[in-house]
């Protein structure tokens, strides 16, 4: 019976955590559209010409001016 004293707090800190995880997800807009990826999935994007230019625009990588250092390609060593 004396784990109950153990039990009792864990369980309303528990719940606390997860009542503020609730609040956090309302508030950042994790439920602003529920029916949305459910309706994208119906339509196919080979009609609309716009989704596919956006298509092209994110699968072309981004052009960096003539002389710029990319930091992902390792440095010459001497």
């Amino acid at each position: 019976m004396d784990i109950i004293i153990y039990l009792i707090p864990i369980a309303l800190l528990l719940g606390l955590i997860g009542l503020g995880a609730f609040l956090w997800s309302l508030r950042s807009g994790q439920f602003d559209d529920l029916d949305g990826a459910a309706h994208r999935i119906l339509f196919d994007d080979a009609d609309d010409p716009h989704a596919e230019a956006t298509r092209r625009e994110r699968q072309r990588p981004e052009r960096q001016p003539a002389g710029a250092v990319d930091s992902n390609t390792p440095s010459p060593r001497r």
